[in-house]
């Protein structure tokens, strides 16, 4: 089983030139916790996730030296602290280190690349190109879909129907694709994620049910709270 079989494919990003409040509303509005940061041909250049902006929360609230203090005190990353903690331009606050994966990456080895890094997921590319995302949950998912303790590999059939998934549910009413995962073994689909009513979770199952070549669906959707739709 490789990336693209798990994959979240609906990936909201946040251009490389675009602000703080920006990102931050992208990550309300989507019910996310990271955003790939994007140039202008679609390149990944790096990740903005809740942890980077919390950590301009704890720094604001914490007592901190005068910066020049802190020059004559040796701390070489001063200027480079204060950039991210004060600048209101993604570039200045994302992370630019970022690990990620190609399509064809086997689900065993993003899973040691998670477990090294202390990562919770990394960007999918195809050519330069963001196509996907991996996390813990995708890996979670896939595993609690197992019939035994080996991760099949799909089959072409499965692979195609896969991607008959995906189209089904970007067209379902109101659903919010990027909270919603997948997988497909023997015709079987498998799906997680997040609904906003049973109504909702009933419109998901009949589009995956519609398709050719499935034989079997499986939903399993949660609820958001009310909070998270600031009510």
């Amino acid at each position: 089983m490789q990336a693209k079989d798990i994959m979240t494919t609906s990936v909201i990003s946040v251009p490389q030139d675009g602000t703080v409040e920006d990102a931050v509303r992208l990550m309300l509005d989507h019910h996310i916790s990271a955003l790939p940061v994007l140039d202008d041909q679609g390149r990944l250049k790096g990740l903005l996730s809740e942890g980077d902006l919390m950590r301009r929360v704890r720094d604001t609230e914490s007592p901190r030296r005068s910066w020049w203090l802190e020059i004559f005190g040796g701390t070489s990353n001063t200027a480079r602290d204060f950039v991210k903690l004060k600048s209101n331009r993604v570039e200045d606050v994302m992370t630019r280190d970022v690990v990620s994966v190609e399509e064809d990456t086997t689900v065993a080895r993003i899973a040691r690349l998670l477990e090294k890094h202390r990562i919770k997921r990394v960007p999918v590319l195809r050519s330069g190109q963001v196509v996907g995302i991996v996390s813990r949950a995708n890996l979670l998912h896939a595993l609690s879909a197992l019939r035994d303790r080996v991760l099949p590999e799909p089959s072409e059939d499965d692979r195609l129907l896969r991607v008959k998934v995906e189209k089904a549910l970007k067209d379902v009413p109101g659903a919010t694709v990027n909270l919603i995962n997948y997988t497909v073994e023997d015709g079987t689909v498998s799906v997680w994620g997040v609904a906003d009513s049973d109504f909702q979770e009933n419109a998901i199952r009949v589009a995956v049910e519609n398709l050719s070549g499935v034989r079997k669906v499986d939903v399993n959707m949660g609820r958001l709270p009310a909070w998270a739709y600031g009510i």
